[in-house]
């Protein structure tokens, strides 16, 4: 295929249907995000795996902050306490 517009009818016929505009960004831009099913269609007609597809990319999670040590916390200094309802009078 040497053009994007190769691409539609291939689609369609496994029952993925795309506008031309759809079938160009999916094929010039990276996807945020892509369905199992046109994911399948792109295997099958490319005779690929997902691996050879998609790309992964991974990053470094921030630090998550944790207790540590002997420390103790007053729970009650932090949970809200319940409401008494009084009756009026």
């Amino acid at each position: 295929m040497f053009t994007t517009s190769e691409l539609a009818p291939p689609l369609a016929e496994r029952g993925i249907n795309l506008s031309l505009s759809q079938v160009h960004r999916l094929v010039t831009g990276t996807p945020e995000r892509l369905s199992l099913p046109v994911l399948a269609a792109l295997c099958d007609i490319f005779e690929c795996t997902p691996a050879d597809l998609i790309a992964t990319k991974a990053e470094n999670a921030a630090i998550r902050k944790v207790a540590t040590g002997d420390a103790v916390v007053d729970l009650s200094a932090v949970r809200p306490k319940r409401a008494r309802i009084r009756p009026e009078g």
